[in-house]
């Protein structure tokens, strides 16, 4: 198959490369949303020029298709015309002509995995690659499908008991520190799906239960031997011969990026209003799910939007900034709280908005890069967030004011455009006065009043003013978030003031 790169997509120094994993939208022309092109792709127009015809697709035939006027692209062995969805692409059309007459799938997966893009260009479906012929072999399986002996002693496996009134499974996952975050269980029509997510591996259970179980379920875990117990209640207390019959994917253990996003319906019970234009969602996991998500990590809502799934990313956060920073019991592992700007003339807020309480929608596992360890020893935190990518710094900024002992300062620099769009800003000054550690900057682009805060935008010699160490060469983390060109600007602007790659992190998806 052919292959391009990784590196390559998306191309250097453009838009979309705001940091690794990055997303960026460029201006499209009237009439080319997203609602446009699902009307287009309803529309019943040929829009592969094969007249509804499937074809099977050879590399040198997939390799002819390289013009921006004759575009087709592989992802996962199915091939695509995405000639016609150029003007509508979100990231534009010469980011989609960097995969152009090849195999896309790792620059797909390395930008839009969360993306259903068979929902989204099944109009422009050509067809399957062609399977290459096989060569001769010499008894030996290919290198890649070799495992030596130490990878086979770090692959989990399970194992299940029962007594009268329980079935508890047991994972044994080989890997010391586990903890209830890395663990996923989903409980739903007989189905026994559990998750563990072994660094950047994930182990898979998927299993159809011999018989019925209740819908609360425990996990426990054994964090100093990474063992994971998931314990079920029996609805009849029988004795099973069997645990059940396997399912999908059962019992495989693969890289993350390579097991795909799974949904489960969420109830939405309370709806409230953060700013003019942001909301914060409540949303109730299942009884029977078992999710909790990382600190600085996010989720995917999924929403059939004119018969197109349409997926969005969002962070979790708090409920509140609370001064002592004290979770509520109740919305540990139990509820999901989002806050969503609202765009009127956006496509998927506007039907988030419009859901009820008591309505459900899709949310996914969690996803993100950010590790727990980068903040273990941390002196200096320094958080740069633009309008919602306020969001994952809330409990970020929680858990390093609860954990990190060695913390000397957490500074929270926060752009907006006008006083009314600084989110939690009451809360926010509790905070500063409560915790001495704690600061906030407000930066404002368009302030209505004086002495709310500083007027102007990120640069560098606003970032100079505002990220200092407490002392030199102290252990500083400086994380950003906002839209794609304030990411990108905020990481060059803090290499040029020369804090190392390791000292930046952006959060993306």
């Amino acid at each position: 198959m052919l292959n391009v790169p990784a590196q390559a997509f998306p191309a250097s120094g453009s838009q979309q490369r705001a940091a690794a994993g990055g997303r960026s939208k460029v201006p499209l022309k009237p009439g080319r949303s997203l609602m446009d092109w699902i009307r287009l792709s309803k529309s019943g127009k040929d829009l592969t020029g094969l007249k509804g015809r499937l074809i099977e697709v050879t590399e040198e035939e997939l390799a002819k298709h390289s013009k921006k006027d004759d575009c087709w692209i592989c992802i996962r062995g199915l091939v695509y015309n995405v000639t016609p969805y150029m003007e509508y692409h979100p990231g534009g059309g010469d980011e989609l002509m960097r995969a152009a007459g090849t195999d896309g799938t790792d620059l797909f997966d390395q930008v839009h995995r969360w993306v259903n893009y068979e929902s989204m260009l099944k109009e422009c479906l050509v067809g399957r690659m062609a399977l290459k012929p096989l060569a001769a072999t010499t008894g030996m399986l290919p290198k890649n499908k070799v495992l030596d002996t130490s990878s086979k002693d770090l692959t989990p496996s399970y194992d299940w008991f029962q007594t009268d009134y329980l079935v508890t499974v047991v994972i044994y996952t080989k890997q010391k520190g586990m903890n209830s975050e890395m663990v996923i269980v989903d409980h739903q029509d007989g189905r026994l799906r559990v998750d563990s997510i072994l660094r950047d591996y994930s182990y898979l259970l998927h299993i159809e239960l011999s018989y019925a179980v209740q819908e609360d379920i425990t996990v426990r875990i054994a964090e100093k031997v990474g063992k994971v117990e998931i314990v079920l209640k029996k609805k009849d207390n029988i004795p099973w011969s069997k645990l059940g019959q396997p399912l999908n994917s059962h019992n495989s253990f693969i890289k993350c990026t390579d097991r795909g996003l799974y949904y489960r319906k969420c109830k939405l019970i309370s709806k409230t209003e953060v700013t003019h234009d942001t909301k914060l969602f409540c949303l109730m996991l299942p009884q029977s799910t078992h999710l909790q998500v990382p600190v600085g990590h996010h989720i995917y809502l999924k929403q059939i939007i004119a018969g197109t799934e349409i997926v969005k990313p969002y962070t979790p956060v708090s409920c509140s900034l609370k001064s002592d920073f004290k979770e509520p019991s109740h919305h540990d592992s139990t509820h999901l709280i989002l806050m969503i700007k609202i765009y009127p003339n956006g496509l998927f807020t506007p039907e988030l908005d419009h859901l009820q309480i008591g309505d459900y929608i899709s949310v996914s596992n969690s996803e993100g890069s950010f590790k727990k360890s980068q903040v273990q020893t941390l002196e200096d935190l320094f958080l740069l967030a633009a309008g919602t990518g306020f969001t994952p710094m809330v409990k970020l900024l929680n858990y390093v004011l609860t954990n990190v002992c060695s913390l000397r300062t957490a500074k929270l620099v926060f752009f907006n455009k006008t006083e009314d769009d600084i989110l939690w800003r009451n809360q926010l000054e509790q905070l500063a006065l409560k915790d001495k550690r704690f600061e906030v900057q407000f930066i404002l682009s368009e302030p209505k009043k004086e002495g709310t805060g500083k007027q102007g935008k990120i640069s560098s010699s606003l970032l100079s003013e505002f990220v200092k160490r407490s002392k030199k060469d102290s252990k500083v983390l400086i994380c950003v978030c906002g839209p794609a060109p304030f990411t990108e600007q905020g990481i060059q602007f803090l290499q040029d003031l020369g804090y190392s790659k390791e000292e930046v992190h952006s959060f993306t998806a």
